[in-house]
């Protein structure tokens, strides 16, 4: 039997190209190598504000996206987190056995909560939802980023806490990840990830920006103060840049280093442009195919619910049985 793979991403602002180079083309890699669910997580997407309107639209955008790039629905379940009400069952529950102290201790939670005069319990307990949407599925292997496996480590110490207290319920996630992509930085700020979060029409590609927008985009990235790319002391920059070259076009280091060494940054960003785009182009033609049928992919997610939900109310069931919670027969 084929071990489970989990993984999720939120529906909001746009996807773009560090998502993808960094985690969706994996998605895509292994999810016949095993049982695998990937999740559209609304529930984590509201611990902030969120437009009712535009997230049902990003929810179904996000959908739409991720099939496009090649996610298999008759193989892979695709699955809106919030039609699965065993998500937020699951996580009251552990809720109960994890202790405050870890989770103010979280990274990510000290840098939000000091960006914000008032914090939600939300993006306190953000960790722990993230647990249960793990261990709801029991899954073995979880494909994260650096900037997630502190969760990761999480999900796996409130696992061994629960069947420490009652008894062993909970397949415990593996630590060792599946190889994830590049790490795709900012195009107005190299030093920075490139985010969703991030404002400014300048600091990321979407998946689906038209091709104009796509070269104006890098023909404005920055590089450095070298007139020519040169692989001794190129900056952060044109680093950057070569990555998404290299990341689109799966170009070996050599092939890399012989086709730019010495070419103007003018006529980099061209080559980096036309690679991004060429590649882009039948995903966004297969995303407006896609989302011309809004049934299909109505269709696409009820169907990844009903597939999962067997294993999810079986494990709700198992942990309300181990602590002592009432269970109808």
């Amino acid at each position: 039997m084929k071990k489970r793979v989990l993984s999720g991403i939120q529906p909001t602002g746009s996807v773009h190209i560090g998502n993808y180079l960094g985690a969706l083309k994996n998605w895509v890699k292994i999810q016949y190598d095993y049982d695998s669910i990937y999740c559209i997580v609304d529930l984590h997407a509201i611990t902030a504000f969120q437009n009712p309107g535009e997230l049902r639209a990003k929810i179904l955008e996000l959908a739409g996206i991720l099939l496009a790039i090649g996610i298999d629905p008759e193989h892979s379940a695709l699955v809106v987190q919030s039609s699965v009400p065993e998500h937020a069952e699951l996580a009251w529950m552990l809720t109960c056995v994890t202790p405050v102290g870890w989770l103010e201790r979280m990274t990510q939670y000290k840098a939000k909560s000091e960006a914000q005069e008032s914090v939600g319990d939300g993006l306190l307990q953000y960790p722990v939802l993230m647990a249960a949407d793990i261990l709801l599925y029991q899954a073995h292997v979880v494909p994260v980023g650096d900037d997630q496996t502190q969760h990761l480590e999480l999900a796996r110490d409130i696992a061994q806490r629960f069947n420490s207290l009652y008894g062993d319920t909970f397949t415990m996630p593996e630590t060792r990840l599946p190889a994830v992509g590049a790490r795709i930085m900012g195009l107005d700020d190299p030093e920075k990830k490139m985010s969703k979060s991030t404002a400014g029409s300048g600091h990321a590609i979407a998946l689906l920006d038209p091709p104009d927008a796509i070269r104006k985009k890098l023909m404005r990235a920055t590089t450095d103060s070298n007139p020519a790319v040169d692989f001794d002391t190129m900056g952060a920059g044109v680093r950057n840049l070569l990555t998404i070259y290299q990341g689109f076009t799966e170009a070996s280091t050599e092939e890399v280093r012989a086709k730019f060494s010495g070419m103007r940054y003018g006529d980099l960003k061209k080559q980096v442009a036309e690679a991004v785009v060429a590649a882009l182009e039948p995903v966004q033609q297969r995303y407006r195919e896609i989302t011309a049928d809004q049934g299909y992919l109505a269709d696409v997610l009820t169907q990844g619910a009903e597939r999962v939900s067997i294993p999810a109310k079986d494990t709700v069931e198992k942990a309300k049985r181990a602590m002592g919670l009432f269970t109808r027969a």
